[in-house]
C-alpha cells in the first residue's frame, strides 16, 4: 500500500489536496469579486453603448434631429397618406387629386435648393424651426376650412417641414459622420422616418373610420400641429455651430456644373425609376380601399407592412453596402420600384395586395446606398446647394408624372400600372448600361 508520499511532493494527503483546491477556489472567486465592481461594470457598459453610438452613427445633432423627425411624423402619418381620399371627399376629382399629388413633387423639387440655401445660412436649429412652424400654419388653414381649394393652398406650407429639411438632414449626416458611415447614417435616419409610418396610418385610419373622413381629418390635424409645436423644442437641443464652414454664395448654376459624371448617371435613372414611382402613386389608395374588404383601417394595416418589411433591409442592407460598395444594392431599389406595378396589376384580392406592399416595403432596399452615394458625390463647401439641385432637377421632372398618371388612370388601372413598370424598366437598364461601362473602363479608385 502506498504511503501517503506517494501521491506526489505537492500534497502529503487528500485531504491536504482538497483544502489546497478549496483555496484556489475561493481566491478565483475573491479575484471574481474584485473585477465585478460598480466602477468595471459602469466602464464596461459605457464602453458597450459608445460602440453602439460609433456602429450606427448616433452623434448629438443627429440624435436631435432623429427625435424631431419622430414627432413630426407621427403627426403628419395620422392623415397626410389619406389627403387624396379626403380631397374626393371633399368634392374634388380626378384632375383634382392629381393636381394636388403634382403639386407635392413639384414642392418637393422647387423647396429643396432654398432649404439649402437657409440652412447654410442660418444653421440648423434656427432654419429647422422655421421650416416647422410653416407647417404648423399649413395644418391650421387644413383644420379651418374643410374645402378641397384650401388643402390645395395649405399644401404650400405643410410641405414645408418634408420638403425644405431634405439639404439640412443630408448635410448633418456629411458633417458629422465619416465616408464609411454614411450609409448607416441614413439608414438609420430613414427607420426612424418609418416608425410613425407603422403607427399612424392605422390609428389615422380607425379615427377616420370612427368619426367620418371630414371630422377624423380635422382632428388628426391638431394632433399634427400640437406634436409639431414640440418638436421645435426639441429641434432647439442641435447645436448653434452644427453649419460648419461658411457655405459659398448661392449660384445654382454653379451647383449644376459641379456635378460629377457619377452624381449625373445617378440623376437620370433616379429620374425614369421615380417616374415609376409617380404614375401610380396618387392612386394606390384609391385603387386599394375599391378592393373588398379594405378599408381605411386595412389601409394603413396594408403601409404598416411595407414599412416594416423596410425597416427589416435597412441596417444589414446599409452595412453591407457601406463595407462592399452601394451600385449593386442601387440596382435591386430600382428592380423593386419596377416590380411594384407590376404586382398591382394583379392585386384584386386581400393577398395580392399584401404581396405587393411587401415588394413596395422592398423598394427601400437600396435607399440608404442610393443617398450614401449622392452624399458622397456632393462633398465640397458647396454639398448643401449640391444636394438641393440634385432634388430640384429630379423632381421637377418628374412633377409631370402625377398628371399623366391621372391621365392614364382615366384610360384605365391597368393602363395606369403598366406605364410606371415601362418607366421602372428603362430607368434600371440605364443605370445598369452606365456601371456596366464605368467598370469596363480601366480601374479608378472606390466610391463605395
Amino acid at each position: 500500500m502506498s504511503s501517503p508520499r506517494s501521491l506526489g511532493p505537492r500534497y502529503s494527503s487528500f485531504g491536504e489536496k482538497k483544502r489546497s483546491q478549496n483555496g484556489e477556489r475561493a481566491w478565483w472567486m475573491a479575484g471574481q469579486k474584485s473585477i465585478l465592481t460598480p466602477e468595471f461594470l459602469i466602464t464596461m457598459s459605457s464602453s458597450i453603448r459608445n460602440r453602439l453610438l460609433e456602429f450606427f452613427g448616433l452623434r448629438a445633432n443627429v440624435v436631435a434631429l432623429l427625435v424631431a423627425i419622430v414627432v413630426i411624423g407621427s403627426g403628419e402619418e395620422l392623415w397626410m397618406r389619406f389627403i387624396p381620399k379626403y380631397l374626393e371627399v371633399l368634392g374634388a376629382g380626378a384632375l383634382v387629386i392629381g393636381l394636388y399629388d403634382g403639386l407635392k413633387t413639384l414642392l418637393g423639387a422647387v423647396y429643396a435648393y432654398p432649404g439649402g440655401i437657409i440652412d447654410d445660412a442660418w444653421g440648423p436649429r434656427r432654419a429647422l424651426a422655421f421650416f416647422t412652424g410653416l407647417s404648423i400654419a399649413g395644418y391650421g388653414l387644413v383644420f379651418a376650412v374643410p374645402h378641397w381649394g384650401a388643402v390645395l393652398a395649405a399644401t404650400f406650407l405643410f410641405l414645408a417641414w418634408s420638403s425644405l429639411s431634405l439639404p439640412a438632414t443630408f448635410s448633418l449626416v456629411g458633417k458629422n459622420l465619416a465616408p464609411e458611415k454614411y450609409g448607416m447614417g441614413i439608414a438609420v435616419q430613414s427607420i426612424i422616418r418609418r416608425v410613425p409610418v407603422m403607427v399612424g396610418p392605422v390609428l389615422g385610419g380607425a379615427l377616420m373610420d370612427r368619426l367620418g373622413f371630414r371630422r377624423g381629418v380635422r382632428i388628426a390635424v391638431l394632433v399634427s400641429a400640437a406634436l409639431a409645436a414640440v418638436a421645435i423644442l426639441v429641434q432647439r437641443r442641435i447645436s448653434s455651430d452644427a453649419r460648419g464652414a461658411r457655405a459659398p454664395s448661392p449660384r445654382i448654376g454653379a451647383a449644376f456644373r459641379e456635378f460629377s459624371p457619377e452624381l449625373r448617371h445617378l440623376l437620370l435613372s433616379d429620374i425614369l425609376v421615380r417616374f415609376c414611382e409617380r404614375i401610380p402613386f396618387a392612386w394606390v389608395v384609391i385603387y386599394a380601399m375599391a378592393q373588398p374588404g379594405i378599408g381605411a383601417q386595412q389601409f394603413g394595416l396594408l403601409t404598416t407592412l411595407e414599412v416594416t418589411t423596410a425597416i427589416v433591409c435597412f441596417i444589414p442592407v446599409a452595412y453591407l453596402s457601406d463595407r462592399y460598395g452601394r451600385e449593386a444594392f442601387v440596382v435591386a431599389t430600382f428592380v423593386f420600384f419596377t416590380l411594384f406595378p407590376l404586382f398591382l396589376l394583379e392585386a384584386e384580392s386581400a393577398a395580392w395586395l399584401a404581396a405587393a406592399f411587401v415588394v413596395r416595403g422592398l423598394k427601400e432596399f437600396g435607399e440608404p446606398a442610393r443617398k450614401a452615394l449622392i452624399i458622397h458625390y456632393s462633398s465640397g463647401p458647396r454639398q448643401g446647394q449640391i444636394i438641393g439641385a440634385y432634388y430640384l432637377a429630379r423632381d421637377l421632372t418628374v412633377a409631370p408624372g402625377a398628371l399623366l398618371g391621372a391621365w392614364l388612370w382615366h384610360l384605365g388601372p391597368r393602363m395606369n400600372f403598366a406605364g410606371a413598370f415601362l418607366c421602372g424598366v428603362l430607368g434600371t437598364i440605364s443605370y445598369v448600361f452606365v456601371l456596366w461601362r464605368r467598370r469596363a473602363r480601366p480601374a479608378r479608385p472606390s466610391i463605395g
